[in-house]
């Protein structure tokens, strides 16, 4: 009977596997492979024990992260940012958002990939991933970035190739939203690499450049991949 209560249950999570192999449709490549390369790179130097992923989504991140012996928390906020709902067949996700998070740390790792750029309010956020971590730990960052310039939202650029009718807008941070972001914190950007997406000067602007290029601040670049430890 257990048996063949367990191949009811186990039918349609098979079945909704199998529709989304057969019915693979190639749009555009994304920038995860970049960002996840940095993330198991900082896990391979550190071997946190705790890690919180915020912004999950859909995603299999801390799936992946899992597997590697951590523990993992994973939040989105789920009322705001998915108003038709969100499941992520991969991973328990918990309702909760970063602006004022309900969940308790301390948390050796925290990584938030491709996330921070839709919070309105991110300076709220990073203060909030700071406090949830353990002197000593890791926050792991990802978004759009140009070393000089904000843009509140790539989007609304008339070079813009994709993102005008989302829901949502994309900013793109600078040093000066960086800096106050560690300064006065007891925190500090220990890595930082910059990535050229696109043949235009920020992201979604332009022509994709594939495979993306590894670039410095001096260069053009529209993303960044950023490393911040908490000191105390």
């Amino acid at each position: 009977m257990k048996k063949l209560v367990r191949r009811l249950l186990d039918w349609y999570p098979r079945l909704l596997c199998r529709r989304e192999y057969e019915n693979q449709v190639f749009t555009m490549f994304k920038e995860r492979p970049v960002e996840y390369r940095f993330v198991f790179r900082q896990i391979a130097a550190r071997y946190p024990r705790t890690v919180l992923d915020v912004g999950t989504g859909t995603t299999a991140l801390p799936s992946l992260i899992r597997s590697c012996g951590c523990l993992v928390t994973a939040m989105d906020n789920v009322r705001d940012f998915w108003p038709k709902g969100m499941l992520n067949r991969h991973y328990h996700v918990m309702d909760d958002d970063i602006r004022a998070p309900r969940v308790r740390g301390p948390f050796d790792m925290i990584t938030c990939i491709s996330v921070l750029e839709h919070i309105p309010d991110a300076s709220v956020a990073v203060s909030n991933m700071l406090r949830l971590l353990s002197p000593g730990g890791l926050l792991v960052m990802t978004f759009p970035y140009t070393e000089k310039t904000y843009i509140r939202n790539v989007y609304e650029l008339p070079e813009s190739s994709y993102g005008r009718d989302n829901p949502y807008g994309c900013q793109s941070f600078s040093r000066a939203e960086l800096s106050a972001w560690v300064e006065g914190k007891g925190a500090r950007i220990v890595e930082q690499e910059y990535w050229k997406f696109w043949t235009g000067g920020a992201w979604t602007c332009g022509a994709p450049v594939l495979p993306p290029e590894a670039s410095d601040a001096e260069e053009p670049h529209q993303l960044t991949c950023l490393a911040v430890s908490k000191e105390r």
